[in-house]
């Protein structure tokens, strides 16, 4: 499984979470506020999250535990699921006409359901790992762990495109969960609690936003060392940000603030 073929990295990966890791200087860093919090499932491991017409719709990992969902907003409260098929790993989700489309992580390939109702519909293949999906509403972006975000035809789900991602000329490795916000795609950083503001014309990260204040207290959680930050949905129409985590008990919605200072 994922979280625990990568537990190892985990140390490796903490100090991407803290300021002084950070390379170089020139990348503001952005903080919080929260506006509200809303209960969420704490058995929903967090792989795929998006906002559509009032409701939450999440993607769940792990082997045998793997759904798509659409989700109440104000009660968490679970409206209609479907498991993803066993062996496959849950990954990135994004809603492209009536269509939600799923990732898996190493199965190299995908789902399509049915939005409505979110009955399977079809697969289809891609060479490598799935990690997350979004959407510009003309094309979607998809990463895989690397710092490549690839740009897929929404239609044929074939690459026609790529995004090499830097923070301070180094590559981004890592990315997880993408959203696009107002023209920036933002990426939850695996095994962190930064969410990078990439420009999706040069690829360089922005600005880093840091939720660290949002980390459920350790003995509070599970599985400390996986059950991270992931999971952001931005609601264009009334411009309202969710952050959440894996197995994390609420799901925020949060307003940016600052830049505080540079990195």
């Amino acid at each position: 499984m994922k979280r625990l073929i990568f537990c190892v990295a985990a140390l490796a990966l903490s100090c991407l979470a803290l300021p002084a890791c950070a390379a170089g200087d020139g990348i503001p860093v952005y903080g919080y506020s929260v506006v509200h919090a809303y209960p969420h499932d704490t058995g929903a491991y967090t792989e795929g999250l998006f906002y559509l017409d009032g409701y939450l719709y999440e993607s769940t990992g792990q082997v045998g535990q793997s759904s798509v969902r659409k989700v109440d907003l104000h009660s968490g409260k679970v409206l209609q699921q479907t498991s993803t098929p066993w062996p496959d790993y849950g990954e990135g989700i994004v809603a492209w006409k009536d269509k939600l489309i799923q990732l898996t992580w190493r199965s190299h390939q995908g789902f399509i359901y049915d939005l409505a109702t979110l009955k399977p519909q079809a697969r289809f293949p891609y060479p490598g790992e799935g990690w997350a999906l979004t959407t510009d509403g003309k094309q979607l972006y998809m990463s895989d762990g690397t710092p490549t975000i690839r740009i897929l035809d929404p239609d044929t789900l074939k690459q026609v495109g790529k995004i090499d991602v830097t923070a301070d000329g180094k590559p981004l490795e890592y990315i997880n969960e993408l959203e696009w916000v107002k023209g920036q795609i933002f990426a939850n950083v695996w095994l962190t609690h930064r969410i990078a503001r990439i420009d999706p014309t040069s690829g360089k990260v922005v600005g880093w936003i840091d939720l660290g204040g949002l980390v459920p207290k350790p003995e509070t959680l599970a599985d400390p060392v996986n059950d991270v930050l992931n999971g952001i949905a931005y609601d264009a129409r009334h411009d309202r940000l969710y952050v959440t985590g894996k197995c994390w008990p609420k799901l925020y919605q949060i307003r940016l603030t600052g830049p505080k200072r540079k990195h």
